[in-house]
């Protein structure tokens, strides 16, 4: 789909839901019916943040998406940021920059193939999510106009820092009702914050945002890394479902490179671990590698051949 396109139809649904809106009050989260899953169970997702990388060559190149064409169902690209002059920007260069045009030309590719393409916001880098709780009115809008204007299938809410349950719930209502029901909205996580044992994304229980809010959530990736959990075992996957979630809302996700942060399993271990989800859990949820740009390649393939097998070992 053209970008023109897009816009023109951002335009009209906005435009439908503010004739919906005239005519009466929308149902609450708890009234509304669950959202349909976006792509087929056993997601396998990218994210995609390194967009140019420098070789030992010393030489700046792009790094292509497109190779992940077959392999996965969606790609994550950001980190997208919020900053303090209501500017946002793609890790630290602004959204229309002439070094993202190719980017934005071959997500679009991706997406006339069937990738669902989402920005994932926040992150490490803080901010973001400060400037969505004290001034949500002038906020708000900047990431709203981005997700229109570049025609993204979704967004990833990726709270690092402290947001309350009640601003979070607000923040997913608020997308929903200016994007329908086919946008996707996912959050990310730590694996032990969805098992119930820690407060580390955001500060609040997500076993309350699922009860308060699930309706209107597609799915969570889930962050089974950097000391917050692991998939050297099911043992913390199991935790989560204890606490009241269901498989087909857990994406499991792990580093693509043991030198992206603490937790990276070898193959026979990922096989063993993710092979053990998908025969106990049909409706297993996926699995996401962060990130793409050094992925360690399966039997010495490229990166893009990390997500390739990833996709046949959860059967997507």
């Amino acid at each position: 789909m053209s970008r023109s396109l897009t816009r023109l139809g951002a335009a009209l649904t906005a435009g439908l839901l503010a004739l919906a809106a005239a005519a009466g009050p929308a149902a609450s989260a708890s009234e509304q019916a669950p959202l349909a899953t976006a792509n087929a169970d056993h997601r396998v997702i990218a994210f995609y943040q390194t967009i140019y990388e420098t070789g030992s060559d010393g030489v700046r190149r792009y790094v292509d998406p497109k190779p992940l064409l077959g392999s996965v169902t969606d790609v994550n690209v950001g980190a997208i940021h919020l900053n303090s002059d209501a500017s946002l920007t793609v890790n630290d260069i602004p959204a229309s920059h002439s070094e993202l045009g190719v980017m934005w030309d071959d997500l679009e590719t991706m997406q006339n193939q069937g990738v669902t393409v989402s920005a994932f916001v926040g992150g490490a880098a803080q901010g973001t999510y400060r400037y969505l709780r004290e001034d949500f009115n002038r906020f708000y809008p900047v990431l709203r106009d981005f997700l229109r204007t570049y025609g993204l299938d979704g967004v990833d809410l990726d709270i690092e820092e402290t947001f309350s349950l009640a601003d979070t719930i607000h923040l997913v209502n608020t997308l929903r009702a200016d994007f329908g029901p086919d946008f996707v909205i996912t959050l990310t996580p730590v694996a032990t914050d969805m098992a119930g044992r820690s407060s580390f994304s955001g500060g609040f229980s997500y076993a309350e945002l699922e009860r308060q809010a699930g309706s209107q959530i597609d799915w969570y990736n889930t962050q089974f890394y950097c000391g917050w959990g692991s998939l050297a075992n099911t043992t913390v996957y199991n935790q989560i479902l204890a606490n009241g979630f269901t498989p087909g809302r857990v994406v499991a996700g792990t580093v693509t490179n043991p030198a992206n942060c603490s937790g990276y399993v070898s193959w026979s271990t990922f096989d063993s671990t993710v092979g053990s989800l998908v025969a106990a859990h049909p409706d297993f949820g996926g699995v996401f590698g962060w990130e793409y740009f050094n992925s360690v390649g399966y039997n010495g393939g490229g990166r893009a051949s990390w997500f390739a097998h990833v996709a046949d070992v959860v059967g997507s």
